[in-house]
């Protein structure tokens, strides 16, 4: 179970990353479209689906939006309603705590409990984002009404290169009841590769566990996508930025840059001991480029040895 693998800290967990459909879609075709959903994901060998809950991040930078924000279905809602068919792994749901008030978040809460529940709370886009509830006191609500549901937390190695302090949030985060964390989507393998010596070097000198951590990858199919990926806040290096610009075919090439760079986390983290997984991201809706997320998964199965 997900659930044994992530409170023994074992390496190796495997993700699956959607977006769950557009809420302007009629009923009938939100049926199709769970329909396809399920019969790609229902044999796939992973631990576990992630449903994103989008959210508009438009104040989190001047940039202009390379494609128009468009509500997505609550991940909940999708997965209990659409989803329904016996999969053999628990989905994992991403929860926007901002954009829910405080009752609505504990009716959620309340709601969740005593069942074999996973998630991961994700903070506002931006401090100049108005929210109702804050990251500490969702933690705090977790905490007081369902202590038993599996609580993820997000990690973004980028940042560690211009605060330093990733891996102080992430134990900060596990003191308030964090037991894993998924990467922001990683094309900069520096910048996650500094986060794990300084997440090992903490916990060796300050005598605290290692918590799995979950490095998200995605291939990128088009120049506009590469554009987008940078507007999310995801740091491309300029000289891959450019080999993918100028590539014959940037699918191909992102996909074997992301196995590239999961392979080389995966076997440095092992070597210091640290659990490491992948969360393989689609929210494309190309065909090809939903069927490189699949061939990128059975990449990282090898690399796992699954």
């Amino acid at each position: 179970m997900l659930k044994d693998k992530i409170r023994s800290s074992q390496g190796g967990i495997l993700f699956y990353g959607m977006t769950p459909p557009k809420v302007q879609h009629s009923e009938e075709e939100l049926q199709t479209i769970a329909k396809k959903h399920i019969e790609r994901v229902k044999d796939l060998d992973i631990d576990g689906l992630v449903l994103y809950d989008i959210q508009d991040e438009s104040d989190r930078t001047d940039m202009q939006r390379p494609f128009p924000f468009m509500q997505t279905l609550d991940p909940c809602v999708y997965a209990q309603n659409y989803l329904d068919a016996p999969l053999k792994f628990p989905v994992v749901i991403y929860k926007a705590v901002g954009k829910y008030d405080k009752e609505e978040f504990k009716e959620w809460l309340q709601n969740r409990r005593g069942k074999n529940f996973h998630t991961v709370f994700v903070g506002a886009a931006s401090k100049d984002t108005k929210v109702t509830i804050g990251m500490q006191e969702a933690y705090a609500l977790k905490k007081e009404i369902c202590e038993d549901v599996v609580l993820g937390g997000i990690m973004i190695p980028e940042r560690h290169m211009f605060k330093h302090d990733e891996h102080l949030r992430v134990f900060s985060k596990i003191e308030q009841g964090c037991e894993f964390f998924v990467s922001q989507c990683v094309y900069d393998l520096m910048a996650a590769k500094k986060f794990l010596d300084d997440y090992e070097a903490y916990a060796k000198e300050n005598d605290k566990p290692l918590v799995p951590i979950i490095f998200t990858i995605t291939p990128c199919g088009s120049v506009k996508t590469l554009e987008f990926m940078k507007w999310l806040g995801i740091n491309i290096p300029d000289y891959l930025e450019e080999k993918l610009k100028n590539s014959e075919d940037i699918l191909h090439d992102s996909l074997k840059l992301s196995r590239d760079i999961f392979e080389i986390l995966y076997f440095y983290a092992k070597g210091k001991g640290i659990p490491v997984g992948c969360n393989v991201e689609s929210v494309a809706i190309r065909k090809e480029e939903i069927d490189a997320s699949i061939e990128l998964l059975k990449d990282v199965q090898k690399i796992m040895g699954r």
